[in-house]
């Protein structure tokens, strides 16, 4: 196929594209390299000569008109989004402009090009969103694709908008979509302002580990690369105006997977053992969702996925990621946020 990525030079994104090229499909990149995007994420691909780089926003309607004609994509696979809670509460109107007006603008000019070729029923529309949308789970139960949407912040919000637009586009339009929703992704080339790589990076500079409240929340932690397989695989396969929830069946609290980086770092890089001492509990994100966990049961029976990495394994591949890629990570420390704590103006 040749797929159009938005969103290709972030962090799950790029995971997509280097898939996606490695399995011979032609690739066109489209990406507006904001703040947590990085080429450096897609430089094993770019010779390729099945790959293609398009500089442009999804809010641009004419940027996106001009590249679903020069390109003619088969597919859509739609990354591109804001996705920091933190940066969201601080600063919602990104988030809708890119989340929604963003999303609302991708999906007309797909539906223009998918008219234009005739309505192929070939052509596939995929959506990628977050578990986010479904709210906050208590100490038991999993999000599944039938769960009611509750939402508790902006960016969860913008991103539960732009589901409900692509449904919307398959339901009046018959624009053929499939939808996923996934749980927290980690691995390499993950942007340091996230959970996973501000540990690994504050604890190698020696600096405190900052733990919202008391390191309770729950999360469901999935390895990037089995996401991109995921994707990829529910994009060929996945049945039009169907969604798909993708976990990675891996629940850790966050102080309890903060430790778990710690000792590892006590093994590969001894030096300012132990690095559970720079723990430090932090005033708690406003409204932040107790737990999250995925029951991928759907997309496992119809589909044939289930993760293959579990936390233990994906942190240890990832941790030592980091450590032998400085050269990836240094320049980042220096872009806007990174580092500050975000998300208190609430």
């Amino acid at each position: 196929m040749k797929i159009l990525i938005t969103g290709g030079a972030g962090f799950i994104g790029s995971a997509v594209v280097r898939l996606a090229v490695a399995r011979g499909h032609h690739v066109v990149n489209l990406d507006a390299l904001t703040y947590a995007a990085n080429l450096a994420n897609v430089a094993s691909v770019d010779n390729s000569p099945l790959y293609r780089f398009e500089q442009a926003d999804i809010r641009d309607r004419q940027a996106l008109t001009r590249i679903f004609s020069d390109h003619a994509p088969d597919a859509v696979m739609h990354l591109a989004a804001e996705s920091h809670v933190d940066r969201s509460i601080d600063g919602p109107g990104d988030f809708i402009e890119t989340n929604i007006t963003g999303t609302f603008n991708l999906l007309e000019a797909a539906r223009a090009h998918w008219q234009a070729q005739g309505r192929p029923d070939s052509f596939r529309l995929h959506h990628i969103s977050t578990d986010e949308v479904f709210g906050s789970l208590g100490p038991t139960g999993q999000f599944t694709e039938t769960t009611p949407y509750d939402p508790r912040s902006p960016y969860s919000a913008s991103k539960a908008a732009s589901d409900h637009l692509v449904r919307a586009w398959h339901e009046t339009y018959g624009l053929p979509v499939v939808l996923t929703n996934c749980s927290n992704n980690y691995g390499p080339f993950h942007f340091p302002e996230k959970l996973i790589p501000v540990v690994i990076l504050n604890a190698l500079h020696g600096r405190p580990i900052p733990v919202y409240g008391q390191g309770e929340n729950v999360r469901d932690w999935l390895y990037v690369e089995d996401h991109a397989a995921a994707l990829l695989l529910a994009l060929e396969k996945g049945v039009p105006g169907r969604s798909y929830a993708i976990g990675g069946e891996n629940e850790r609290r966050n102080i309890d997977l903060v430790r778990t980086i710690c000792a590892l770092l006590d093994e590969m890089r001894p030096d300012g053992a132990p690095h559970d001492r720079l723990i430090t509990f932090v005033t708690d994100r406003p409204g932040h969702d107790a737990r999250y966990a995925i029951d991928p049961s759907r997309i496992r029976e119809e589909l044939g996925w289930s993760p293959s990495v579990t936390v233990e394994e994906g942190l240890r591949r990832t941790v030592r990621w980091y450590l032998d890629n400085e050269d990836w990570w240094r320049p980042l420390l220096d872009r806007q946020g990174v580092g500050q704590r975000l998300g208190t103006k609430a």
